[in-house]
Parts: C-alpha cells; structure tokens; sequence
C-alpha cells in the first residue's frame, strides 16, 4: 500500500490539553488553540502537528488537506463507562440501581448468547459512538463470551480502541446469567488470549459488582489480574446507598465496599470502578494510594437517583477520574450531554466545572483515567490520531448563542450546554474518517 493511502492531512481551527496537571487551576496553561492548524497522520499516529504557515515542508506531496475552516477540531471523546448490551433499554422507567437491574437490565442482557443477535447489537453501538465523536470506551459486555467477540470484532472493523469484558456473575442474578468461578476463569482467560493487544483491543476482568460474585469467584479474578498484570479491571463501587448496606452484608469481614475489591487483588493503576458517589474517607485514601481510577457517570446517576458525584474531591484526594455516558441507565451517548449534566451536579454542590476542565475530562484526563495517556488524549506528536471535527452551530439557536461568543473558553461552554450528536461533523479513528455527517440535500 502506498505511503499517500496511509497518510492523512487536516486542516482547521484546533483545541486541546498539552499535558496531564494535577490542580484544575493548572488546564488553563494547558490550553493550546490553533486558528489554523494542520495535524498530519501517517499509520495511525500523529507524525505532525503545528500551525498552517509552518506546515509547507511538512505536507506530502499528492495528499489531499481536508479543510475545515469553520468548524473545531479535539481530540476523541474518551467514554470511561458504558454497557454496549443496554444500548436498547435507555429510558427504562421508574426504578433505583437494584430493582431497575431485575426489572430491565439482566432480561435484556439475556439475549446476548445468540452470537447474531450481539453482533447485530454491536456494530450499531459502534456506530453510535463514532456518531457520537466517541473514539475511545472502556465497556462492559454480557456474561456470554459471545458478546465480547461481536463487540471487538465490530470495533476491530473500523480499528477503534476498545477495552472490554465478560461480565464476571455467579449469584444473585437470574441462573441463565450466571457463570461459575471456574467457567469465569477459564472463559476469561480464553479471552484476554484470544484479544487483548490484539490491533488496539485492550481488555478488562470485569466482575459486575461485588454482590454478583462469590468470594470464590473473586479470588479466580484476582488471580487473573496476578497472571495478566496489564489487563484492565472495570467494576461497579458505591453507587447507590441500598447496594452499599447489601454489599456489607454480603461481605461483613471486609471493612466496607472497596476493601472487597483490595481484598482480592483488584485496585490498582489499570482498575477503574464506576460511579463511587458515595465513598467513605478511608475509600478516598485507597484509590490515590492504589492509583485506581473512578467514572463519573452523571447522567445515570441522576437518572436512577442514585447521589450527586462530589468531582472537586477527586483533586482534592489526587484520584484519577474520567466521565462515563453508562448506557442504559445513563441517558445519552454523547459526552457533550454527560458534561452539561456534569456541570449541573457540581452546580448542586456549589462547585463550578469550568470548559477547559471539562474538556480535559473528556479527553487527556479520561486517557489517564485508562492509563493511555501516552497513547491518547490530545495531539501530541506520536499520540494516535483519533479526533473529533465539531460543527459549533448545527442549529439555529448554537448559531444564535455561537454569534455571541467572544471566546474560545465561551464557546467551548455553550458548545457542552447545547451539543449533542448534531455538532458531530466527522470522527476520525486512527487517522481515517471513521464517521461522517450525512448533509440533507
């Protein structure tokens, strides 16, 4: 294949973060912007980028420059929770964590042992992420080993990094959706074999939370972790107060919800465990010291009522977080709504989230969440090269609201407020146009 077929030029107005900081007062220094910018990719990773009048001796020679003078280029949304079998049941009405679970969640979750049916399923989900200008997520799957080869195999057509898992569950769900310690290990191992490091799949042992496995069955995912120390854990912590009082029944020698996962071997810098709404002090302490990771999932935290996720501890405690869409109990699978939501939960703290720091946890912030930030989360050259093309004003009122804008930083913050999958113009997934706005004639 020639050089000029693995080689792509963009041209246009870009934004991201320079580097990983560790106080929100430092993102501000962080901020590059470029009026006229050029990102040059070559097999995926960013072999250039600077701004147009630098680019002449940079550009190949034959390649085409794909323009977009009007419109804002970032990095790829980073989605760092979210259940790709749940894609159907968003807006299932009228329950909290555990009830909404048996109600709606694991029939639905059922139908993922037909192979044809998850891959259906599959490819649909990732196009609606790349609609969505997600090009990064960590997810889960079903219990059904099926379901994770549809998922990486719809994710490996279009070469899109994905970390993903067979749902560890061997109790307290319906039998059909259970697996055994021994059935979790053996399925489990087959697959982080078969594809983790595999093109960009990445994977994860993803026990559903504590009160779905036995304690056998988290010694055998603890014991995975030991032999396959860089694969990822992704779980479920602290989300509701009804499955925190459960999980401290269930395991009454640990000294409360995280210590369950510690106990067997399952924080660390590759673990990241969604929602954490309710995390007791000594909890704070062990996610920094473990370097584990949280997803703030504000929409499904609002939507099954479960607390408002306190974000300015995360700096506070220096625990790394990234912003989770969590479909199906979260309601959107845009990361431009989950920040607008994000705002508003801070809000109802009396803290702020600026649009730099949102824009951070969207992307630099959520690659660090991953432990990829070497790899992902601006456009630093050698970084691959997922990015988004953003339309600022699809609509008559972002029009309206964009002609007012006398900042960068402003626009940005009207852009999450009002911004959904209509300001997604193109998706660029490891250099090539993954995704593109179809214009009405």
């Amino acid at each position: 294949m020639s050089l000029i077929a693995n080689t792509t030029v963009v041209r246009g107005r870009f934004l991201d973060i320079q580097q990983t900081v560790s106080e929100p007062t430092d993102i501000p220094n962080q901020v590059r912007y470029l009026e006229d910018g050029v990102l040059i990719s070559e097999h995926g990773k960013i072999k250039w980028f600077g701004a147009w009048k630098d680019a002449q001796q940079h550009l190949p020679a034959g390649v085409e420059v794909q323009h977009y003078p009007e419109q804002l280029i970032v990095p790829g949304f980073i989605d760092t929770h979210i259940h790709f079998p749940q894609t159907e049941m968003v807006g299932a009405y009228g329950e909290q964590l555990l009830s909404w679970l048996n109600t709606y969640t694991f029939p639905t979750e059922i139908q993922f042992q037909d192979k044809a049916y998850a891959s259906e399923i599959a490819q649909f989900f990732v196009q609606e992420l790349l609609k969505h200008g997600t090009t990064t997520a960590l997810v889960f799957c079903t219990v059904h080993p099926e379901s994770v080869d549809a998922l990486f195999e719809a994710a490996e057509h279009v070469q899109m990094r994905l970390i993903a898992g067979k749902v560890l569950m061997d109790r307290n769900a319906p039998e059909a959706l259970c697996d055994t310690p021994e059935t979790a290990y053996s399925d489990t191992k087959a697959l982080i074999e078969k594809w983790h490091g595999k093109g960009r799949a990445l994977y994860a042992i993803t026990p559903r939370f504590a009160p779905t496995s036995t304690p056998e069955q988290l010694e055998r995912a603890g014991q995975l972790k030991q032999e396959f120390p860089d694969v990822y854990v992704h779980t479920h912590l602290s989300e509701n107060k009804d499955e925190i009082a459960w999980v401290k029944s269930l395991f009454p020698e640990q000294a409360g919800y995280l210590d369950v996962y510690q106990h067997y071997g399952l924080t660390g810098k590759r673990s990241v465990f969604a929602h954490c709404v309710h995390l007791e002090d000594q909890e704070w302490q062990c996610m920094h010291d473990t370097q584990s990771a949280i997803a703030f999932c504000p929409t499904s935290n609002l939507f099954l009522g479960s607390g408002l996720f306190p974000l300015k501890k995360t700096w506070e405690k220096q625990v790394k977080v990234g912003l989770g869409t969590d479909i199906g109990a979260g309601t959107s699978f845009s990361l431009l709504q989950t920040v607008n939501e994000a705002y508003k939960v801070q809000q109802l703290q009396g803290d702020k989230l600026s649009a730099y720091e949102a824009l951070y946890h969207a992307t630099l912030g959520g690659a660090k969440a991953l432990d990829l930030q070497d790899q992902l989360g601006n456009f630093n050259v050698g970084k691959e090269a997922d990015f988004v093309v953003l339309n600022l004003k699809p609509t008559a009122l972002q029009q309206l609201r964009q002609s007012k804008s006398k900042t960068v930083e402003d626009s940005l913050f009207a852009l999450f407020t009002l911004g959904d999958d209509r300001n997604i113009e193109a998706t660029y997934v490891y250099g090539k146009r993954a995704y593109q706005k179809e214009t009405a004639q």
